[in-house]
């Protein structure tokens, strides 16, 4: 049965597929065949160039026209090595397979032993699998991260100077400014980019258990330690582990997803923050047309694109630390439970990413219903009572807090008249009576 949206299983490869396919060249099976003969052929020319005799004539061969293999690389050449794979039971000697036949047709035949010369298969994997996380970071998640950066800058300044109510508690408290509130999401959220990106993308390369015994056998006079630093980091873009088993540590690369985990449970208090403020009637939703938001209430409006992120985002992370808490746990020197674990990084990459696309649907449905905020001040002159007492212990008056509490503190409204009415009766100067009463909840909003 040919997979399509109806009968996917997962809701990625069905009702989501089309915001996500932006991610296929990173994390389908087919981009992993691709990676790896990248890995491979890339190998393949080092070893040429690196001088080894047996290779010598190879060199004079075109070993630029050697890369088509990858670059080129289609969904016919991967059916070709999954035929293969259905024979030998094992992915990477089918990629193997594969790449000999390639050079063979391009006249190398004398040197097809030299693929994969001395590797065990998580040297390619392990190569192979950080670079995909990384081009697929740098090409995808960080513009739809950065997208989502800009836009929150874009409110906070747009609503800069609007008054807000705050809530700590969920009760009434001191005021703030809408612009504020969502200044606060974006620097958290730069904050931590710049320690994601900070992180490298790093790679085991050391042979069956991380030590280059056949390479060492085979030729001992080359420092292949210092070859196979050069390699990864001149050819493939990538950090090597210096001491490993026969897998990479993937220390970084969890410490990548917990980094990530981070960013979207900012997102999830964004969205919920958002969602609430909706509930207040702080914000309205653009209408639109044809749009229901409930099966039998017309009247409703439903805030579905925050909690749409905030439901992929609660996957993603769900994803993201089984990631990061079962991948550096390996029995000695390798076992495979990391390699059907590793498979599955494309999955919270695929949430994340609707999640963000989500959020911004969002974002740009939002209307502030200035109304509402005004309205919720005006009922709250409670919450300058902080201002008052702050005042009057600068002046001297006794307990200031305790007269402010019994005040307030009553299961019922405080006004504008009855605060002024308990500042006509304080202990202080007219010209002290007056900055009290110049402070509202409109413009006791700080910095």
């Amino acid at each position: 049965m040919e997979i399509n949206p109806l009968n996917a299983i997962s809701p990625i490869d069905g009702r989501y597929r089309k915001q996500v396919d932006e991610l296929f060249p990173f994390f389908s099976e087919q981009a992993l065949m691709r990676y790896r003969l990248q890995v491979e052929v890339e190998y393949f020319i080092a070893l040429v160039e690196c001088g080894l005799p047996q290779l010598t004539a190879a060199a004079k061969l075109d070993l630029d026209g050697l890369r088509s293999i990858y670059r080129d690389f289609d969904e016919a050449g991967a059916r070709i090595i999954k035929e293969k794979e259905a024979i030998t039971n094992h992915d990477v000697k089918a990629l193997e397979y594969y790449l000999k036949d390639q050079l063979d047709k391009r006249g190398f035949t004398p040197f097809l032993e030299f693929v994969h010369f001395g590797l065990t298969s998580q040297d390619v994997n392990n190569t192979a699998f950080p670079m995909s996380i990384r081009d697929a970071q740098l090409q995808v998640y960080q513009p739809a991260l950065d997208k989502i950066i800009q836009r929150l800058a874009d409110l906070s300044s747009d609503w800069a100077e609007l008054p807000m109510l705050s809530r700590t508690h969920g009760q009434p408290a001191s005021p703030t400014r809408l612009g504020k509130e969502i200044r606060v999401f974006v620097e958290r959220l730069q904050n931590q980019r710049e320690q994601l990106f900070a992180i490298p993308p790093s790679a085991k390369f050391g042979g069956a258990t991380g030590n280059f015994n056949a390479h060492c056998v085979a030729y001992p006079e080359i420092d292949w330690r210092v070859f196979a630093n050069a390699f990864l980091k001149n050819r493939l873009g990538l950090e090597r582990q210096q001491y490993t088993t026969q897998i990479e540590h993937y220390d970084n690369l969890c410490a990548l997803f917990d980094g990530m985990k981070r960013i979207n449970n900012i997102l999830i208090d964004l969205n919920r923050d958002v969602w609430t403020y909706i509930s207040l009637d702080y914000f309205k939703q653009r209408i639109k047309e044809g749009e229901v938001g409930s099966s039998a209430m017309p009247h409703k409006v439903n805030p579905i694109d925050f909690e749409n992120s905030e439901g992929n985002l609660g996957m993603a992370n769900a994803v993201f630390e089984h990631l990061s808490a079962k991948l550096p746990i390996s029995r000695l020197q390798r076992d495979l439970t990391d390699s059907t674990v590793l498979r599955n990084v494309g999955v919270p990459f695929a949430h994340s990413l609707i999640a963000f696309k989500s959020l911004l649907r969002g974002l740009d449905k939002l209307l502030v219903n200035e109304a509402a905020l005004k309205a919720d001040l005006e009922n709250n002159w409670a919450v300058v009572a902080e201002a008052i007492q702050t005042v009057l212990r600068r002046e001297g008056v006794a307990n200031p807090y305790e007269q402010l509490r019994d005040l307030t503190r009553k299961n019922e409204r405080i006004g504008k008249e009855q605060l002024h009415a308990f500042i006509d009766q304080l202990p202080v100067s007219d010209n002290i009576r007056k900055e009290l009463k110049a402070v509202t909840p409109f413009n006791y909003t700080g910095v």
